[in-house]
């Protein structure tokens, strides 16, 4: 189970507000950086995407948002909470995962 904080879910909403083409987020894990994984974020219509007709994506409501999430990343997202940060030194989402062993550096790979 994946949560959203009230600022993620607003960033999202206003983001899809403003793109009438989007109404979906997708957010999923995928191999990639120094430590192995990464998180991905993305957006599209609410009609499931063309290679979603062979993976049943799991989805997550919070109000009209909806998220799908992929069934090879629901593992490594369960329990995750995201949180969209704005402040001077950084802005975007925010991805803490108690199933993280390790993380690299810059805090956007890990390893599980």
């Amino acid at each position: 189970m994946i949560q959203l904080s009230i600022a993620a879910q607003d960033k999202l909403a206003s983001v899809l507000k403003d793109n009438p083409d989007l109404s979906a987020v997708r957010m999923g894990v995928e191999g990639g950086g120094c430590s192995g994984f990464q998180y991905h974020m993305s957006l599209g219509p609410c009609e499931r995407w063309p290679a979603d007709y062979e993976t049943a994506w799991n989805l997550y409501t919070f109000g009209d948002l909806k998220v799908y999430v992929d069934p090879m990343s629901e593992m490594y997202l369960d329990g995750v909470t995201v949180d969209y940060i704005d402040t001077i030194p950084e802005s975007g989402f925010k991805f803490t995962n108690p199933n993280v062993k390790t993380a690299c550096g810059c805090g956007k790979s890990f390893s599980v």
